[in-house]
């Protein structure tokens, strides 16, 4: 079944398929917009980000965004105020985490994961039949 949704941009109907709540006409202008960016860095090294937003007539926090993707990278540390790590607030040039942060987040979800693996097999352990396949049709009969 579909997934229709509204854009949250323009407010137009689309089948959403996956990503940001966008249509495709808004995530066209979107990419058009970091191809933008990308091409006057490209052609401006060093530039600045109020210098970008100026020169571009493009939000601040548009640009921030395409940071916090990953898509942009700052380069220079001396004086970066644009981001920091959403979890200790540490200075850092591309994404929403420091790097010791990631680290920490990933260590967490291993061992999250191998604690569930462990009580699945446990489970599985235990009562063998608990964790088959089996066919849900209630007009079948099971023949002997």
């Amino acid at each position: 079944m579909p997934d229709v949704r509204n854009c949250r941009k323009c407010g137009r109907i689309y089948n959403y398929i996956g990503g940001a709540p966008i249509c495709p006409a808004c995530k066209q202008l979107e990419e058009d917009d970091f191809q933008a960016v990308k091409r006057y860095l490209y052609e401006n090294p060093g530039a600045t980000l109020t210098q970008v937003s100026t020169d571009l007539e493009m939000s601040v926090e548009k640009i921030k965004r395409f940071l916090k993707e990953g898509r942009l990278e700052i380069t220079d540390d001396e004086g970066n105020m644009v981001l920091e790590c959403e979890t200790c607030g540490r200075s850092i040039k591309t994404g929403r985490l420091c790097t010791e942060c990631e680290r920490s987040l990933a260590s967490g979800f291993k061992s999250a994961a191998s604690q569930i693996k462990s009580e699945i097999d446990s489970q599985a352990a235990s009562n063998p039949k608990s964790l088959g396949i089996r066919y849900l049709n209630k007009g079948y009969e099971k023949k002997d």
